[in-house]
């Protein structure tokens, strides 16, 4: 059995709005993110991971914020994307590990409809999903409120 590893990171300033979407899920809040698709730091960071994992570069190289295609695009559909290009080249995921980076809003009672979610995109039970999330203690830009953050990691193997 072959296997791949790819690693990600995203981040995205607060802004005007009332409510974030991380991992597919909208989450009322008192800001919104600004960004040019709808600015999912989890799935952006996991479509990196999932990229870097494949050797196709990174998700800016993939859907360009110049493009107006993806203006306002909801992330879940580039995830998917990024699972047709593992499926053609053979590989499925063994397990995902995304850690999401915020001091608000709470992201406890959404995890369980992230993981359904992700699982749903990448094709792959929710067992082999974790998402877990953790603030900065009100240090840098994440702990004095100013954005979101995500890191993630991806192990592809052969189909």
């Amino acid at each position: 059995m072959s296997f791949r590893i790819g690693q990600g990171f995203d981040a995205h300033r607060y802004g005007e709005g009332s409510e974030v979407v991380v991992g597919g899920v909208n989450i009322p809040f008192d800001k919104g993110v600004v960004a040019h698709s709808d600015g999912d730091v989890a799935i952006h960071a996991l479509c990196d991971a999932a990229l870097g994992a494949l050797g196709l570069g990174d998700i800016g190289g993939h859907f360009p914020d110049s493009s107006a295609e993806f203006a306002g695009i909801d992330s879940r559909i580039l995830l998917r994307r990024v699972a047709a290009l593992m499926q053609e080249r053979g590989l499925v995921v063994g397990n995902v590990d995304v850690t999401v980076i915020a001091q608000a809003p709470k992201m406890a009672p959404h995890i369980d409809a992230m993981r359904e979610n992700l699982a749903q995109d990448l094709n792959t039970p929710v067992a082999n999903l974790n998402i877990k999330a953790t603030t900065t203690e009100r240090m840098g830009f994440t702990g004095r409120g100013e954005g979101i953050a995500a890191l993630a990691v991806i192990l592809l193997v052969d189909a």
